[in-house]
C-alpha cells in the first residue's frame, strides 16, 4: 500500500477504480439527500449513500492473491476473510428494512398532508 502512495493519488486512483465508484456513490446520494425537499427522493438518495458504504467496505476487504477460506490439510498463503462479506449481507437487509419503513411512512404522511415536499410539511405542521 505504502509503495502505491509513493507513486501518486492519480496512480492510486487508476489501479484501484472501485474506491472512485465508491465516492461517486457516497458523493451522489449525500446530495440527493441534502438537496432534494421530496421525501421519496431523499429515500433513494439514501439507498445510493448506503450501496456507496457496501461497496467501500468490501473494497477494503479485498487482497491481493488472496484465497478462499476453504483450508484444506494442504493451504497456504493468504485468505481472504468472509466476515466484511457476512457482514455486509446483514447491512443490505437491515437497508431493505429500513427503506421499507420509510416509504410506508412516506405515504402515510402523504395521505395526512397531502404532500411529499420537506418544506411545505414544515409550514403545515407549523400552522398546527
Amino acid at each position: 500500500m505504502i509503495d502505491a502512495l509513493a507513486t501518486g493519488p492519480v496512480d492510486l486512483l487508476a489501479t484501484r477504480s472501485y474506491y472512485a465508484g465508491t465516492f461517486l456513490l457516497l458523493g451522489i446520494g449525500a446530495y440527493v439527500m441534502i438537496a432534494s425537499p421530496n421525501l421519496v427522493k431523499k429515500v433513494i438518495g439514501m439507498n445510493i449513500f448506503q450501496t456507496g458504504i457496501f461497496l467501500f467496505f468490501i473494497a477494503s476487504a479485498y487482497v491481493e492473491g488472496a484465497k478462499s477460506p476453504i483450508v484444506g490439510p494442504k493451504a497456504t498463503g493468504p485468505f481472504v476473510s468472509p466476515l466484511p462479506h457476512v457482514l455486509i449481507l446483514t447491512a443490505i437487509v437491515v437497508g431493505v428494512s429500513l427503506t421499507a419503513v420509510a416509504l410506508g411512512l412516506i405515504v402515510r404522511i402523504y395521505n395526512e398532508y397531502g404532500t411529499l415536499e420537506a418544506d411545505v410539511l414544515q409550514e403545515v405542521r407549523s400552522d398546527d
